[in-house]
């Protein structure tokens, strides 16, 4: 993009967006239950997306083989990361939940290492260790022994292997289509497990009704069009850089919504969280990293 304060503008307007809905969600926890509450909104938004890439005739999978990719896409974007951030909601701040998150490139990277092979930079390595520092500092002194902790970790291990199967499955599908099609499947199986797994409140009222329709459009729909919008038409390392302003604006709508403290281990971890996920997406100007070619 030419316009460079456009481009900062589309860039606090997405991570805001993804940043307060930890602390919209928080209070949408109040009227309705957690897995309830996140199914009705990626439902919803699947609804919206896929009509739209129907109507604009996005290309679609054609083989089952392909769609039942985009299921587990997501199911471990979608369900995965989003169940286990709400769940951890009921015990841990926003904050700390959106922390925990987003520490996802830093996990990419040990992940892909593991599991793919893919051959990571030195610097992005040290994104990774300061990264986990951070998250060491920040448990020391804003972070219980809760199951929260755990969920909030969970979260981010789910967005790393999602990550990990759009790099490999990714090019098979139109961007547009796989995004509204995985919240879809992703928002179904977690009214499923809202079905099965919890005693489902439902308080339908005024505030309700606005919360579940913030996160689905404009937090879900708005978000992921801007976001798409600017690795399109940037440099997507580049872009992708900028992902540690999330978390930075879950502290901030927590403190401003919820009134939640922010203390200084939480503060100086999240810093170093921030400054590694920075260095992780810091882009090669060589483009030396290599995807293997998925074999199933």
């Amino acid at each position: 993009m030419n316009n460079k304060l456009a481009f900062a503008l589309l860039v606090i307007l997405t991570t805001s967006l993804m940043g307060s809905s930890f602390a919209v969600g928080k209070i949408g926890m109040s009227y309705i239950s957690p897995l309830l509450l996140i199914g009705m909104r990626f439902t919803l938004a699947g609804i919206l997306m896929g009509a739209i890439v129907l109507i604009l005739k996005r290309p679609h999978p054609k083989k089952l083989k392909d769609w039942l990719r985009i299921l587990l896409i997501g199911a471990f974007q979608t369900t995965g990361v989003m169940g286990a951030i709400f769940l951890s909601l009921r015990t841990i701040t926003a904050g700390e939940s959106a922390i925990l998150t987003f520490m996802n490139p830093l996990l990419v990277v040990v992940f892909g290492t593991l599991a793919l092979g893919i051959q990571y930079r030195p610097v992005q390595w040290s994104g990774v260790l300061l990264g986990f520092i951070g998250v060491f500092v920040t448990m020391g002194g804003q972070l219980q022994a809760e199951v929260g902790t755990l969920l909030g970790f969970s979260s981010a291990v789910f967005w790393a292997v999602a990550t990990l199967l759009i790099k490999q499955w990714g090019q098979r599908f139109d961007i547009w289509v796989l995004t509204a099609y995985q919240m879809l499947f992703g928002g179904i199986l977690l009214l499923v497990g809202s079905l099965l797994l919890e005693n489902t409140q439902l308080v339908i009222n005024p505030a309700s009704i606005f919360i579940v329709l913030w996160l689905a459009i404009p937090a879900s729909i708005v978000q992921f069009a801007v976001w798409f919008f600017l690795l399109q038409n940037g440099n997507p390392g580049k872009v992708s850089a900028f992902l540690f302003l999330a978390p930075f604006f879950g502290i901030i709508s927590g403190w401003l919504l919820l009134g939640e403290e922010i203390g200084f281990t939480l503060l100086a971890g999240g810093t170093m969280i921030f400054a590694g996920i920075f260095l992780v997406n810091w882009p090669d100007k060589r483009m030396a990293e290599a995807i293997p070619k998925e074999g199933i």
